[in-house]
């Protein structure tokens, strides 16, 4: 999957371990006191990760469904849906960033077509005009994962080369 280009021209926000943990309890929390899931749906890739978090604090069943884009400032596309056992439950939504929410808006009219009995949105970090039914941390910023950060080369964890200035792909 390719990655998403870094505008620096919006600033960086570099995310570590601890924040990104703190984010995903806060966000558990706020959809603890609006909505009673029974089943969080994260986004693959990186939806995933908070969705599983989500899922193990609110004590839900958590499933993933894919979703890509084939190059950089594409559309995205389906790669594989959720799962049929979402009809007639309350479905939690949750991908890690949300800019532009044709990602969202992909995966809402997907999982609409299961016919759960309601499904909402969550989103670590809202970094555009698109608006989740919850999300943690707002920021015009571009944001830096901590899992995009470090790259293994060589049997070794490295810093990305395409985000240190100068060692890019364009450098």
């Amino acid at each position: 999957m390719p990655r998403r280009p870094l505008d620096p021209t919006r600033g960086l926000l570099e995310i570590d371990w601890p924040l990104f943990g703190e984010l995903c309890r806060a966000l558990a929390l706020k959809v603890a006191r609006a909505y009673d899931p029974e089943i969080v749906l994260g986004i693959a890739k990186a939806g995933v990760i908070p969705g599983a978090v989500i899922a193990a604090i609110l004590e839900r069943e958590f499933s993933s469904m894919t979703v890509t884009r084939k190059k950089a400032g594409a559309m995205p596309v389906l790669v594989s849906g959720p799962p049929a056992s979402i009809r007639g439950r309350r479905v939690l939504i949750v991908d890690e960033t949300c800019d532009s929410g044709h990602t969202i808006k992909l995966a809402l009219n997907e999982v609409r077509s299961h016919e759960p009995a309601e499904v909402r949105t969550a989103v670590s970090f809202k970094t555009g005009s698109f608006q989740p039914d919850f999300h943690s941390f707002e920021t015009e910023k571009a944001i830096i994962l901590p899992w995009d950060r470090e790259v293994v080369r060589d049997g070794e964890l490295i810093r990305r080369p395409d985000w240190v200035p100068g060692q890019g792909r364009d450098a």
